[in-house]
């Protein structure tokens, strides 16, 4: 066991795990001594994520906006592990269409995965995590450019301050392609 390791004995769900900031938070995450579940709708991805990252990960299938996904996510961590000290909504998705030809089936898809999928990952988590836990949400510029924040994570916080669980959002900025994670501190 490596002290130096700030992560060393923990254990982390990441949704949207396969590649971009949620494989790289993985990577990360592990290298620091932690044990990760990751997740991810398309099973040959997360299998190739799963590998890239070698020991100390978990892959469960699913999607972030079916509740059945999330309660098998869920009762995985709980019998391979029995708790988690950090969730990392991350799953998410984004498409730009312009506002007068957004159709109800978009919004929906939208919504369902950045919101309902943000909002049940973290609630279904909560018998699993640990008093002290952290939670991160994988924000977006959107939230700061013309669409008003909601106050949620705030709303979080205050909600779970008796467990003395966190609740934060990063927000990478519009290049996430080469953004990498850097001092995620939990």
């Amino acid at each position: 066991m490596d002290e130096g390791k700030k992560l060393q004995g923990k254990v982390a769900v990441i949704t949207g795990g396969t590649d971009g900031i949620g494989l790289a938070t993985a990577r990360l995450f592990v290298k620091e001594g932690a044990f990760v579940f990751i997740t991810g709708r398309r099973q040959k991805e997360l299998d190739e994520a799963v590998k890239a990252i070698g020991n100390d990960v978990c892959g469960v299938q699913g999607d972030v906006s079916k509740l059945e996904d999330l309660d098998r996510l869920y009762e995985t961590v709980s019998k391979v592990k029995g708790r988690i000290d950090i969730v990392f909504a991350n799953a998410g998705v984004g498409e730009f269409v312009p506002f007068g030809a957004v159709t109800e089936e978009h919004f929906d898809k939208l919504f369902n995965i950045n919101v309902r999928g943000t909002l049940f990952t973290v609630q279904k988590a909560l018998p699993v995590l640990k008093d002290g836990g952290s939670i991160i949400l994988n924000g977006s510029v959107a939230s700061v450019k013309g669409t008003a924040a909601f106050g949620v994570v705030r709303t979080w916080t205050t909600d779970l301050k008796d467990r003395h669980i966190r609740s934060n959002v990063v927000s990478p900025g519009p290049s996430i392609r080469h953004w990498r994670v850097g001092n995620l501190q939990t």
